[in-house]
């Protein structure tokens, strides 16, 4: 399988239209376009009868200490984890290109519905759910997609794996507020084959594209 976006190239920056959060002069951080990006497949093995769509970053810090605090910075050293963007199943076996916007455009506060989606798909919630748990104007389920809004003051650039599973099972076996975590346990020996994109993406001034 091969996977590509018009969106953005692997390897390279997403676009500020794709992503939750973009610099911002004042404030370091103001709210952006958050559209889901292009996606196209090809090259799919036969007998694939549905896919997923998994959207993670791996760099996100295991502690939250030095996180967006003024005169600090979250160091390139702080062990990371996954946080996921975005958890979509039951994409039909016919489909080959989900088109930008088509998921997300724009930001939801206290999240967009789910988990049932346009062309009889289910999303999951994304890791935003946990993050703005307790604040009191952004909390709730946030189903579907949310795109980059990493620390600003990072000591390192941030990385988005987008990955399509072909798959040997029409529907997904999880069930109301599943996660990616689920989803890949759900999966486990019905995958025919995967393709995954990077994109890039800071809040960092000193690191980012000019």
């Amino acid at each position: 399988m091969k996977l590509t976006s018009k969106s953005f190239a692997d390897q390279q920056f997403i676009p500020q239209a794709n992503a939750f959060g973009k610099i911002d002069p004042e404030s370091h951080i103001a709210l952006a376009g958050n559209r889901n990006p292009h996606l196209a497949w090809a090259d799919v093995p036969e007998g694939t009868k549905s896919f997923v769509v998994i959207c993670h970053d791996p760099d996100v810090p295991s502690k939250g200490d030095d996180v967006n605090q003024e005169g600090r910075e979250v160091p390139a050293s702080l062990p990371r984890v996954d946080f996921y963007h975005w958890v979509l199943v039951d994409v039909a076996g016919s489909v080959r290109e989900i088109p930008e916007g088509a998921y997300s455009d724009g930001i939801t506060p206290r999240g967009k519905g789910g988990p049932l989606a346009v062309h009889d798909t289910r999303q999951g919630i994304n890791d935003y759910t946990g993050w703005f748990a307790a604040d009191r104007d952004m909390s709730g389920d946030y189903f579907g997609y949310d795109g980059p809004c990493p620390p600003w003051n990072d000591a390192i650039v941030h990385r988005y794996v987008f990955t399509v599973y072909a798959l040997d099972i029409d529907r997904v076996q999880v069930e109301g507020r599943f996660t990616g975590p689920d989803v890949l346990r759900a999966i486990q020996g019905h995958v025919l084959a995967q393709a995954a994109i990077t994109g890039k993406y800071t809040l960092n001034p000193a690191l980012a594209p000019a």
